[in-house]
Parts: structure tokens; C-alpha cells; sequence
């Protein structure tokens, strides 16, 4: 038997000891914070959390809404879970996972030995007070698109979603990143705007007011999937792409140039491109976002919390 299959065996004669004495059956997950009044609070973040868990299996990570995860399978590991979604095990047994902006209050977290024993934990997933403004005005859609708009957009999306379904093998999942710009952020994640009751869509990413030409530096290693380099995107302008390993995927958007291609290689610190307006912008900034399978995450929580 491998020794993960016999720490959840083990575990599995724990639990049941447990339940026939009455006793809990393992430490109570933290109490989920009160609700907050939205309009007043920044998205605050909890501090890091490192945890031995299930069958010795190894996690830390910011786990809140927009968060992540980095955890370690013990040998004899057949697969890892989390809310149902497969987590892809590197050689040496580590992975990566991820908490949408809008995740659940908990998720399971399960592990399967290679003797087909199982066992999962609930992982409490802390809310966060989002930024939330409401005006007393109606939502305006805006501009009705014509053909022509329509056929280019959907070519846009297209690549975009084709760039974020690859999987270069990269490892800068693996690193604390880096801030890919100076500057003060003028746009939160999840702030979000409700118009008379009606919302509206959330910010996905953050804005850091760095200066019209300023450096934009690959906040970890990675692989370029996109870069639309000769004709901007309609409202992403230049957009950049990378491929941070295990699903993890950055976006830079209204840049003025870039300095990269697709199917390059970037290293951590690594020059991509400078600081523009173009897309849709009404000034010089850097829009970041990260992905991690379809969820959308806070890049400030996945850099030294330097501002």
C-alpha cells in the first residue's frame, strides 16, 4: 500500500472513531466574517495561510474570493480535486488552484490514493467587501455595434479564448510575482457599479496609472499566447497574453507597443512592451488581469504587498 493510502486509511479509522465517540471530527473552520456594507469597503485580503492537510497533503495560500493555492501531494497520489475541477499534478507532486471573485464560502478539497481511497476537506473560501458604487441613474448599453463590429469582436474573442486554452508547460506558477508596473492603482478588482438597481459588470482586473511609454515587466516566467502586436483588439488595444503554467494566465491590456511574440519565452523582470491608451481607455495605464480556468483573480494577492 502506498503511503498515502495508508495515511487515509488511517485517517478514514480516525474519522469513524470520532463519529461513534461523539467527538468533532476535525478542527473547526474559521467563522466566516459578517456581511459587509458594500460601498464604503476596500476588498481587504487575509495574510497567507500554511496548512498540513488530508493524507499529508500540503497547502498554502490566500484562500478568499479572487485568492489562490499551492499545494503538495504526498507518493502514491492518483489525483486532487478542488470543488470538482482536476488539479494537473507536476512531477514532484506540487499543484496549483485558484478562487474566482465571486467563489462559494467553501469548496471541497479531495484527495485519491493510488489504491483508490479517498478524502475530502471543506475549505473555507473568506467573502470580501468589494468596492460597490450605486448611482441614481439608468444603465446606458451604449451604442448599438454594427456588422462590422460585431464579426471583429467575435474574431477577438476567439483568440483570446484559444490563448487562455493552452498549456505551454510554463512554471512562473510556481513564483511570487512581481509588479509588471509603477504606479498608484486607479482601478480595484471587483469594484462594481449599480445602476438603479441594475449591475453592472465588475472590474476583472486592476489599473496601475504608470506614465504614457513606461516599462511593462513579465511578472513571473511564462509563455506569450497572444499578442496583438499590429492591430489592437477593439477594446483591449494591444493586448498581451502569458502563460503562467497549470491554467494561470496573465492579460496586459492598452499598451502602446510590444516587444514580444507569440511563442516566446519570458522570464520574471523580462521588458513585454510599454504603457499606452490603446482600445478602449481615456488615458495612459496599465490594465492587469490573471485567469485561472475561466476564474477571475486579484493580482494583488499574488504579489508582495508592497501597496
Amino acid at each position: 500500500m502506498s503511503p498515502l493510502g495508508a495515511a487515509l486509511r488511517g485517517a478514514f479509522c480516525a474519522i469513524a472513531v470520532l463519529a461513534c465517540c461523539g467527538a468533532s471530527q476535525g478542527p473547526a473552520l474559521p467563522p466566516s466574517p459578517a456581511p459587509v456594507a458594500a460601498q464604503t469597503l476596500k476588498a481587504a485580503a487575509p495574510p497567507e495561510q500554511v496548512t498540513t492537510a488530508i493524507g499529508g497533503l500540503q497547502y498554502r495560500g490566500k484562500l478568499t474570493q479572487g485568492g489562490w493555492l499551492r499545494g503538495t501531494a504526498p507518493t502514491g497520489t492518483r489525483s486532487v480535486t478542488l470543488g470538482g475541477t482536476a488539479l494537473p499534478l507536476a512531477s514532484d507532486g506540487t499543484f496549483f488552484a485558484a478562487f474566482d471573485r465571486d467563489a462559494p464560502a467553501s469548496l471541497a478539497l479531495t484527495v485519491v490514493a493510488a489504491e483508490g481511497f479517498s478524502l475530502s476537506t471543506e475549505l473555507a473560501i473568506a467573502p470580501r467587501g468589494w468596492r460597490i458604487e450605486s448611482v441614481n441613474v439608468a444603465r446606458r448599453p451604449g451604442a448599438m455595434p454594427d456588422a462590422e463590429f460585431k464579426a471583429r469582436r467575435a474574431a477577438e474573442l476567439a483568440r483570446i479564448g484559444a490563448a487562455r486554452a493552452k498549456d505551454s508547460g510554463a512554471t512562473g506558477w510556481r513564483q511570487t510575482m512581481a509588479w509588471p508596473a509603477g504606479g498608484r492603482i486607479s482601478g480595484e478588482f471587483g469594484a462594481q457599479r449599480i445602476y438603479r438597481g441594475e449591475p453592472g459588470a465588475y472590474h476583472a482586473g486592476i489599473d496601475i496609472a504608470a506614465g504614457q511609454g513606461a516599462a511593462i515587466l513579465a511578472p513571473a516566467d511564462g509563455t506569450v499566447t497572444l499578442a496583438a502586436s499590429d492591430a489592437p483588439f477593439t477594446l483591449e488595444g494591444h493586448l498581451l497574453i502569458l502563460d503562467h503554467g497549470m491554467g494561470l494566465f496573465s492579460a496586459f491590456l492598452h499598451c502602446s507597443d510590444l516587444v514580444v511574440h507569440e511563442g516566446d519565452t519570458v522570464r520574471q523582470g523580462q521588458l513585454i512592451g510599454h504603457v499606452g491608451m490603446s482600445g478602449r481607455a481615456t488615458g495612459p495605464h496599465l490594465h492587469w488581469a490573471l485567469t485561472w480556468k475561466g476564474r477571475r483573480l486579484d493580482p494583488r494577492l499574488f504579489v508582495e504587498p508592497s501597496r
